[in-house]
């Protein structure tokens, strides 16, 4: 089982900018799905952003063009550039890696915005 650590999270105001990484304690090359989600209080947790192994990336309509997501299988990292940072935004950002047979969360990162 891989386990993923994410960090990069904290208190931006709007507007701002933050990169979100995610560093598996092994290969990542084999996994369908690197996805970054989120969960702010008091909601469910949503996707926001995918990248598949074939090179397809995926985003919610709510962070198109504002956000990036990225995987290094070479690093076994996925990055989740964040740009033009709402309220809205503010929640745990969690990373996730998918196949089939086998599903790994990290722990989370909070991302706060506010003035």
């Amino acid at each position: 089982q891989v386990q993923l650590v994410e960090s990069g999270g904290g208190l931006v105001q709007p507007g701002g900018s933050l990169r979100l990484s995610c560093v598996a304690s092994g290969s990542i090359s084999n996994f369908y799905a690197m996805s970054w989600y989120r969960q702010a209080p008091g909601s469910q947790r949503e996707l926001v952003a995918a990248a598949y192994s074939s090179g397809r990336t995926l985003y919610i309509d709510a962070v198109r063009g504002r956000f990036a997501i990225s995987r290094d299988n070479a690093k076994n990292t996925v990055t989740l550039q964040m740009n033009s940072l709402k309220p809205e935004d503010e929640a745990v950002y969690y990373c996730k890696a998918w196949k089939i047979g086998q599903e790994s969360w990290g722990q989370g990162t909070r991302v706060t915005v506010s003035s």
